[in-house]
């Protein structure tokens, strides 16, 4: 499976981002989708993540009631529609995919798309 991230750019706070991410193949319903983020001398966190088939949600406390993760299954693809951007969201977004149930440790997810930067301006 190949991941193409997408939808990044540059945002004043306050503002809000859509970010993509394509799959090219087929996603099994056992699979779990997340979003991770990276900001410069960070490592790379937690953000999101959704189950594909069941569609179960999960969200790092700092983001949860203002970002939305969710999935087209007919597009095979996962959103994540950020809102009420702070500052501190500045960082590059990677999409994975894993196999090995719900986690939120990056080391468990396998494909990996590009990344897509964000950035949110005071």
């Amino acid at each position: 499976v190949q991941l193409q991230a997408s939808g990044g750019g540059l945002v004043q706070a306050g503002g809000s981002l859509r970010l993509s991410c394509a799959a090219s193949g087929r996603l099994y319903s056992s699979a779990v989708m997340g979003w991770f983020r990276q900001a410069p001398g960070k490592e790379r966190e937690f953000v999101s993540a959704i189950r594909w088939g069941v569609g179960n949600t999960y969200y790092k406390d700092s983001v949860e009631g203002r970002f939305t993760i969710s999935r087209d299954k007919s597009e095979n693809t996962v959103y994540l529609q950020m809102n009420s951007l702070k500052t501190e969201d500045t960082a590059v977004y990677y999409c994975a995919r894993s196999y090995r149930g719900l986690s939120t440790a990056a080391n468990d997810f396998v494909d990996w798309g590009q990344g897509t930067q964000v950035t949110v301006s005071s």
